[in-house]
């Protein structure tokens, strides 16, 4: 059997706090992920809504396009 060593009440609550910190962070990272997904979704209806023919083109041929078309600005 694993060698279980007890935790010291010092070491369960640095244990707790790391936890705790770690949950932030995925809850963070989460949020940013949200956001930049909603704003993507966003930027594209209005891409869309400005120039509906792009519908039909595959994401090369838009990216291609749109490089061209902005490359003066």
């Amino acid at each position: 059997m694993a060698n279980k060593r007890i935790m010291t009440p010092e070491e369960k609550v640095l244990l707790q706090a790391k936890h705790r910190l770690e949950g932030i962070e995925a809850r963070n990272r989460k949020k940013e992920r949200n956001a930049r997904t909603r704003r993507l979704i966003q930027e594209g209806a209005i891409l869309e809504s400005i120039a509906p023919h792009i519908k039909e083109m595959d994401l090369d041929t838009l990216k291609r396009e749109l490089m061209i078309r902005l490359r003066g600005m």
